[in-house]
Protein backbone atom coordinates (compact mmCIF):
# COMPACT_ATOMS: atom_id res chain seq x y z
CA UNK A 1 0.00 0.00 0.00
CA UNK A 2 1.18 3.45 -1.12
CA UNK A 3 1.85 5.70 1.99
CA UNK A 4 -0.15 9.02 2.33
CA UNK A 5 1.58 11.95 2.65
CA UNK A 6 0.50 15.33 3.21
CA UNK A 7 1.30 18.30 0.49
CA UNK A 8 2.87 21.06 2.13
CA UNK A 9 0.99 24.12 2.70
CA UNK A 10 2.37 27.29 -0.11
CA UNK A 11 3.19 30.17 1.24
CA UNK A 12 0.73 32.39 -0.29
CA UNK A 13 -2.43 30.31 1.21
CA UNK A 14 -0.35 30.47 4.77
CA UNK A 15 -0.34 34.65 4.08
CA UNK A 16 -4.32 34.32 3.04
CA UNK A 17 -4.99 32.12 6.40
CA UNK A 18 -3.38 34.60 8.46
CA UNK A 19 -4.63 37.53 7.32
CA UNK A 20 -8.06 35.84 7.21
CA UNK A 21 -8.14 35.24 10.80
CA UNK A 22 -6.30 38.46 11.89
CA UNK A 23 -9.77 39.99 10.04
CA UNK A 24 -12.05 37.71 11.56
CA UNK A 25 -10.74 38.95 15.04
CA UNK A 26 -12.32 41.92 16.75
CA UNK A 27 -9.48 42.44 18.64
CA UNK A 28 -6.70 42.27 16.14
CA UNK A 29 -8.92 44.40 13.93
CA UNK A 30 -8.74 47.08 16.95
CA UNK A 31 -5.31 46.64 17.80
CA UNK A 32 -4.54 47.31 14.18
CA UNK A 33 -6.34 50.23 13.94
CA UNK A 34 -4.66 51.82 16.88
CA UNK A 35 -1.61 51.03 15.84
CA UNK A 36 -2.12 52.33 12.37
CA UNK A 37 -3.51 55.69 14.58
CA UNK A 38 -0.56 55.86 16.68
CA UNK A 39 2.26 54.69 13.41
CA UNK A 40 0.70 57.70 11.72
CA UNK A 41 0.65 60.12 14.83
CA UNK A 42 4.00 59.43 15.09
CA UNK A 43 5.70 59.15 11.75
CA UNK A 44 4.06 62.71 10.37
CA UNK A 45 4.30 64.25 13.43
CA UNK A 46 6.64 67.38 12.23
CA UNK A 47 3.88 67.68 9.57
CA UNK A 48 0.68 67.10 11.60
CA UNK A 49 2.49 69.31 14.80
CA UNK A 50 0.93 72.45 14.69
CA UNK A 51 4.35 74.20 16.41
CA UNK A 52 7.68 73.23 17.66
CA UNK A 53 7.52 70.66 20.93
CA UNK A 54 9.80 73.19 22.87
CA UNK A 55 7.91 76.50 21.09
CA UNK A 56 7.21 78.23 24.21
CA UNK A 57 4.37 80.86 24.80
CA UNK A 58 4.76 82.65 28.02
CA UNK A 59 1.31 84.60 27.40
CA UNK A 60 -0.46 81.52 27.30
CA UNK A 61 0.34 78.74 29.64
CA UNK A 62 -2.27 76.37 31.20
CA UNK A 63 -5.05 77.19 28.47
CA UNK A 64 -7.54 74.59 28.48
CA UNK A 65 -8.04 72.03 25.71
CA UNK A 66 -10.05 73.23 22.61
CA UNK A 67 -8.63 76.66 22.85
CA UNK A 68 -8.20 78.37 19.79
CA UNK A 69 -4.74 77.74 18.13
CA UNK A 70 -4.10 74.96 20.99
CA UNK A 71 -6.63 71.83 20.30
CA UNK A 72 -5.23 70.02 23.55
CA UNK A 73 -4.01 73.10 25.62
CA UNK A 74 -0.91 74.31 27.28
CA UNK A 75 1.56 73.39 29.27
CA UNK A 76 3.03 75.24 32.28
CA UNK A 77 5.93 77.20 29.53
CA UNK A 78 2.59 77.45 27.17
CA UNK A 79 4.26 74.82 25.09
CA UNK A 80 1.14 73.15 22.84
CA UNK A 81 0.28 69.61 24.56
CA UNK A 82 -0.59 68.30 21.09
CA UNK A 83 2.84 69.01 19.33
CA UNK A 84 4.27 67.61 22.31
CA UNK A 85 1.96 64.21 22.62
CA UNK A 86 2.89 64.01 18.91
CA UNK A 87 6.62 63.97 18.79
CA UNK A 88 6.70 61.75 22.03
CA UNK A 89 4.55 59.42 20.61
CA UNK A 90 7.32 59.41 17.94
CA UNK A 91 10.21 59.32 20.05
CA UNK A 92 7.97 56.24 21.93
CA UNK A 93 8.38 54.46 18.70
CA UNK A 94 11.75 55.26 17.93
CA UNK A 95 13.05 53.80 21.58
CA UNK A 96 10.82 51.06 21.21
CA UNK A 97 11.93 49.98 17.76
CA UNK A 98 15.52 50.21 18.17
CA UNK A 99 15.38 48.35 21.66
CA UNK A 100 13.43 45.25 19.64
CA UNK A 101 15.85 45.57 16.89
CA UNK A 102 18.52 45.00 19.64
CA UNK A 103 16.84 41.76 21.33
CA UNK A 104 16.27 40.35 17.69
CA UNK A 105 19.74 40.82 16.54
CA UNK A 106 21.70 39.47 20.07
CA UNK A 107 19.21 37.20 21.04
CA UNK A 108 17.50 35.12 17.97
CA UNK A 109 21.33 33.95 17.32
CA UNK A 110 22.04 32.99 20.86
CA UNK A 111 18.63 31.20 21.22
CA UNK A 112 19.48 29.28 18.31
CA UNK A 113 22.86 28.41 19.31
CA UNK A 114 21.79 27.80 22.55
CA UNK A 115 18.47 25.74 21.34
CA UNK A 116 20.70 23.51 18.99
CA UNK A 117 24.36 22.55 20.46
CA UNK A 118 23.35 21.14 24.12
CA UNK A 119 27.07 22.05 25.51
CA UNK A 120 26.42 25.72 24.68
CA UNK A 121 22.99 25.58 26.20
CA UNK A 122 24.15 25.33 29.59
CA UNK A 123 26.31 28.47 29.45
CA UNK A 124 23.47 30.85 27.49
CA UNK A 125 21.24 29.64 30.32
CA UNK A 126 22.99 30.58 33.15
CA UNK A 127 23.67 34.06 31.76
CA UNK A 128 20.29 34.08 30.72
CA UNK A 129 19.02 33.36 34.19
CA UNK A 130 21.31 35.32 35.68
CA UNK A 131 20.02 38.57 33.56
CA UNK A 132 16.39 37.36 34.67
CA UNK A 133 17.11 37.66 38.33
CA UNK A 134 17.44 41.48 38.35
CA UNK A 135 13.93 43.02 38.44
CA UNK A 136 13.21 44.87 34.64
CA UNK A 137 13.18 48.44 36.53
CA UNK A 138 16.74 47.63 37.92
CA UNK A 139 18.45 46.63 35.63
CA UNK A 140 17.18 49.29 32.99
CA UNK A 141 17.83 52.06 35.82
CA UNK A 142 21.26 50.65 36.42
CA UNK A 143 22.44 50.54 32.66
CA UNK A 144 21.06 54.03 32.11
CA UNK A 145 22.42 55.37 34.72
CA UNK A 146 26.34 54.18 33.86
CA UNK A 147 25.29 54.87 30.29
CA UNK A 148 23.85 58.37 30.68
CA UNK A 149 20.65 59.78 29.41
CA UNK A 150 19.68 60.16 25.89
CA UNK A 151 16.97 58.25 22.82
CA UNK A 152 19.87 55.64 22.20
CA UNK A 153 21.11 54.85 25.82
CA UNK A 154 17.81 54.44 26.46
CA UNK A 155 17.34 52.17 23.80
CA UNK A 156 20.01 49.99 24.21
CA UNK A 157 18.87 49.94 28.11
CA UNK A 158 15.63 48.64 27.28
CA UNK A 159 16.71 46.36 24.41
CA UNK A 160 19.29 44.91 26.89
CA UNK A 161 16.73 43.68 29.13
CA UNK A 162 14.93 42.11 26.70
CA UNK A 163 17.03 39.98 25.37
CA UNK A 164 16.73 36.98 27.65
CA UNK A 165 12.80 37.16 26.48
CA UNK A 166 14.28 36.76 23.47
CA UNK A 167 16.74 34.14 23.57
CA UNK A 168 14.08 31.72 25.88
CA UNK A 169 11.62 31.78 22.75
CA UNK A 170 14.04 31.43 19.83
CA UNK A 171 15.52 28.63 22.15
CA UNK A 172 12.34 26.52 22.92
CA UNK A 173 11.30 27.11 19.08
CA UNK A 174 14.81 25.47 18.16
CA UNK A 175 14.32 22.75 20.64
CA UNK A 176 10.98 22.05 19.12
CA UNK A 177 12.17 21.54 15.82
CA UNK A 178 15.71 20.03 16.34
CA UNK A 179 13.92 16.29 16.45
CA UNK A 180 11.38 17.25 13.91
CA UNK A 181 11.02 15.03 10.91
CA UNK A 182 12.45 18.38 8.54
CA UNK A 183 15.17 18.69 10.51
CA UNK A 184 15.99 14.76 10.46
CA UNK A 185 15.86 14.76 6.89
CA UNK A 186 18.20 17.84 6.52
CA UNK A 187 20.55 15.82 8.35
CA UNK A 188 20.36 12.43 6.11
CA UNK A 189 20.68 14.85 3.02
CA UNK A 190 24.31 15.75 4.96
CA UNK A 191 23.42 19.61 5.39
CA UNK A 192 25.50 21.42 8.12
CA UNK A 193 23.92 23.14 11.56
CA UNK A 194 24.49 26.42 9.96
CA UNK A 195 22.68 25.27 7.05
CA UNK A 196 19.79 23.75 9.18
CA UNK A 197 19.54 26.94 11.21
CA UNK A 198 19.48 29.40 8.67
CA UNK A 199 17.13 27.89 6.65
CA UNK A 200 14.90 25.37 8.19
CA UNK A 201 14.66 26.57 11.90
CA UNK A 202 14.90 30.31 11.50
CA UNK A 203 12.34 30.43 9.04
CA UNK A 204 10.32 28.51 10.74
CA UNK A 205 10.28 30.17 14.07
CA UNK A 206 9.89 33.49 12.47
CA UNK A 207 5.96 33.49 13.43
CA UNK A 208 7.26 33.39 17.66
CA UNK A 209 9.69 35.67 16.89
CA UNK A 210 7.54 38.45 15.35
CA UNK A 211 4.90 37.42 18.15
CA UNK A 212 7.66 38.10 20.81
CA UNK A 213 8.72 41.73 19.33
CA UNK A 214 4.85 42.83 19.82
CA UNK A 215 5.47 42.22 23.33
CA UNK A 216 8.63 43.65 23.37
CA UNK A 217 7.49 46.79 21.74
CA UNK A 218 4.86 48.18 24.41
CA UNK A 219 7.34 46.69 27.14
CA UNK A 220 10.19 49.17 25.91
CA UNK A 221 7.52 52.25 25.33
CA UNK A 222 6.63 52.07 28.89
CA UNK A 223 10.12 51.90 30.23
CA UNK A 224 11.45 54.26 28.43
CA UNK A 225 8.77 56.47 29.83
CA UNK A 226 9.42 55.23 33.75
CA UNK A 227 12.91 56.19 32.63
CA UNK A 228 12.03 59.80 31.23
CA UNK A 229 9.62 60.10 34.09
CA UNK A 230 12.64 59.57 36.76
CA UNK A 231 15.20 62.02 34.63
CA UNK A 232 17.30 58.81 32.89
CA UNK A 233 15.76 58.36 29.86
CA UNK A 234 15.45 61.13 27.18
CA UNK A 235 16.35 64.74 28.40
CA UNK A 236 14.96 68.23 28.26
CA UNK A 237 13.86 69.89 26.13
CA UNK A 238 13.90 66.70 23.92
CA UNK A 239 10.00 66.10 23.79
CA UNK A 240 9.09 62.50 25.93
CA UNK A 241 5.90 61.45 27.19
CA UNK A 242 7.31 60.53 30.03
CA UNK A 243 9.12 64.13 30.41
CA UNK A 244 5.78 65.56 29.86
CA UNK A 245 4.14 63.15 32.89
CA UNK A 246 6.87 64.08 35.49
CA UNK A 247 6.54 67.68 34.49
CA UNK A 248 2.67 67.60 35.00
CA UNK A 249 2.40 66.20 38.42
CA UNK A 250 3.76 69.42 39.65
CA UNK A 251 0.47 71.35 38.35
CA UNK A 252 -1.55 68.56 39.71
CA UNK A 253 -4.06 71.06 41.51
CA UNK A 254 -4.19 73.57 38.99
CA UNK A 255 -5.05 71.75 36.29
CA UNK A 256 -4.59 67.71 34.75
CA UNK A 257 -4.75 67.96 30.87
CA UNK A 258 -1.22 68.23 30.65
CA UNK A 259 -0.83 64.81 32.21
CA UNK A 260 -3.90 63.27 31.32
CA UNK A 261 -3.53 63.43 27.17
CA UNK A 262 0.78 61.65 27.33
CA UNK A 263 -1.00 59.54 29.25
CA UNK A 264 -3.96 58.63 26.81
CA UNK A 265 -1.03 58.12 24.00
CA UNK A 266 1.18 55.86 26.50
CA UNK A 267 -2.00 53.41 27.02
CA UNK A 268 -3.28 53.45 23.03
CA UNK A 269 0.44 52.36 22.19
CA UNK A 270 0.75 49.91 24.70
CA UNK A 271 -3.13 48.39 24.14
CA UNK A 272 -2.86 48.41 20.40
CA UNK A 273 0.47 46.33 20.42
CA UNK A 274 -1.04 44.16 22.89
CA UNK A 275 -3.91 43.51 21.26
CA UNK A 276 -2.95 43.29 17.72
CA UNK A 277 0.09 40.72 18.90
CA UNK A 278 -2.68 38.54 20.73
CA UNK A 279 -4.75 38.38 17.88
CA UNK A 280 -1.51 37.77 15.56
CA UNK A 281 0.05 35.05 17.74
CA UNK A 282 -3.41 32.95 17.48
CA UNK A 283 -3.60 34.10 13.55
CA UNK A 284 -0.27 32.34 13.14
CA UNK A 285 -1.01 29.48 15.02
CA UNK A 286 -1.83 26.77 12.38
CA UNK A 287 -3.83 24.89 14.53
CA UNK A 288 -6.26 28.16 13.98
CA UNK A 289 -8.89 26.77 11.20
CA UNK A 290 -11.13 30.40 10.82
Amino acid sequence: MTAITEAPVAPGRVRGRVWKNLLHNPMGVTGGVLLLIVLVAGIFAPWLAPYAPSEVHFTTPFQQPATVGFALGTDDLGRDVLSRVLYGTRTSLEVGLLSVLLAVVVGVPLGLLSGYWRWLDAIVSRLTDLMLAFPFLLLAVGLAAINGGGLGNAAIALGITNIPAMIRVVRAETLRMKDSDFVLAAHTMHAGPWRILGQHVLPNAASAIIVQATVIMPAAVLGEAILSFLGLGIQPPEPSLGIMLSDAQQYLFRTVWPGVFPGIALALICLGFNLFGDALRDALDPRSSR
